[in-house]
């Protein structure tokens, strides 16, 4: 049941006991009926207005996602690009320098027979059969 139809219903209950109007008990039971009744309908019209607002909110949502989706159409394409370069992985070997015997990391971009210490400077090569001192655990190939 609604409230305004629960305060229909109170109001028919006050009807059938006939509550005189003349006693102030009678009275006060009067108003307070009449008090829900215009409180029910308030209530009513607020729910009603409440609602088409709702939709109205809904519709700006999708019109915003719309713009937002033709505004940032190009940063996302731009963050999927870096996405798919950050997927891929780079191998790293690790050798030891045969000069100083400190560890040096490099991956595919450097050339592994023209590799340069960071630590002595000296230039060395890391091409054998991955069975040499300064190949420790790297895929390196002949």
């Amino acid at each position: 049941m609604t409230l305004t139809e629960n305060a229909a219903y109170l109001k028919g209950l006050a009807e059938g006991l006939n509550v005189d109007e003349s006693k102030p008990e009678g009275k006060l039971i009067t108003k307070m009926l009449a008090l829900i009744s215009d409180m029910a309908d308030s209530i009513s019209d607020l729910e009603d207005e409440c609602e088409e607002l709702r939709g109205y909110i809904e519709e700006i949502d999708d019109d915003l996602a719309a713009v937002e989706d033709d505004l940032y159409e190009d940063e996302d394409e731009d963050e999927d690009d870096e996405e798919d370069d950050e997927d891929e992985e780079t191998d790293f070997y690790e050798v030891t320098c045969p000069n100083c015997g400190e560890a040096v990391c490099f991956d595919d971009s450097l050339d592994p027979e023209n590799l340069i210490c960071p630590a002595c400077g000296e230039t060395f090569d890391c091409t054998c059969d991955g069975e040499c001192e300064s190949c420790e655990g790297c895929d390196c190939e002949e």
